[in-house]
């Protein structure tokens, strides 16, 4: 009998989204046969189609030709990607810094949309892939990507509405108040627009301030912008004269978190992502402890 187990990082995944990286010559109307006839087992017997899996637990295939068969198909190398969540309509995927969200100069090959395009071809799905918003070359956290034109559009409104919450986390120079409301006029598309954010200190010493940012709108280098105006920039930006120690090699800037309702089922969503293992390295050389 074939046995897989869940690695953390298929931590919530749905059961198909699971099995369809698992088994990826494996059709997706095959899989959801399985799950349906009660054939995809745990301990306690046949798993649900809306199981959220959780680190460890193992999931049990039965003993057919055909899936014995699929699982012998020689498959491609597995694509650099980690799925923080995953429906019919869309993905959500943990962004390294210094990976591209789109084709660009340097990265034309290797960027998170080809790796995500990559990844629905291995699965035969053939459907347009497109990120829904974007993330600096430098910055680390959750992209949500939309399967499909309509998916895409209607995801689309939901940033045009201002109806997703992003909170990010950022190292800045100094010390800073305990919390506040940044609101400025940055240059858009030729024009000058109302950018506004809140924040909140974390942790924070003399040198440095840890702050959680929420975005409330969403302009060009927001962030870092108004940051750098307020006095005080963040950490490893060159481009805003943010301090750029040697042992710090990207920007300090990192999305913890978005959060939205499921324009297709109406059901809450919330995605959040650690912070990764060199910026929580770097805090606390600066004496400071990462947040939770």
């Amino acid at each position: 009998m074939p046995e897989f187990i869940v690695d953390p990082q298929e931590q919530q995944l749905k059961l198909v989204s699971f099995l369809q990286q698992r088994i990826p010559a494996a059709p997706v109307a095959y899989l959801n046969q399985l799950i349906k006839k009660g054939k995809v087992r745990g301990p306690g017997g046949p798993l649900p189609a809306d199981v959220r899996l959780q680190p460890g637990d193992p999931v049990f295939l039965p003993d057919s030709a055909r899936l014995l068969g699929l699982l012998a198909v020689e498959q491609a190398p597995p694509v650099q990607l980690t799925i923080l969540y995953e429906s019919r309509e869309f993905l959500v995927v943990d962004k390294p810094a210094g990976v591209a969200v789109h084709a660009s100069e340097g990265h034309q090959q290797d960027n998170l949309t080809a790796r995500v395009t990559e990844l629905m071809a291995q699965r035969r799905m053939e459907f347009r892939i497109a990120p829904i918003h974007r993330l600096d070359l430098e910055t680390s956290g959750p992209l949500l990507f939309g399967k499909g034109k309509q998916a895409c559009g209607e995801l689309g409104k939901l940033f045009m509405r201002h109806e997703v919450e992003k909170i990010y986390l950022a190292l800045v120079s100094g010390r800073t108040a305990g919390s506040g409301r940044l609101e400025s006029l940055l240059p858009a598309k030729g024009k000058e627009k109302e950018a506004c954010t809140e924040f909140q200190a974390l942790a924070r010493n003399v040198a440095a301030s840890l702050l959680q940012l929420r975005l409330i709108t969403g302009r060009q280098h927001q962030l870092r912008r108004q940051l750098a105006a307020l006095g005080h920039p963040l950490f490893g930006d060159r481009r805003y004269r943010g301090p750029c120690p040697p042992d710090l090699p990207r920007l300090f800037l990192h999305c913890q978190k978005l959060q939205f309702v499921d324009p297709f089922n109406g059901v809450p969503i919330e995605i959040t992502s650690t912070l990764p293992a060199d910026l929580a390295e770097f805090l606390g050389r600066q004496g400071i402890e990462p947040a939770a």
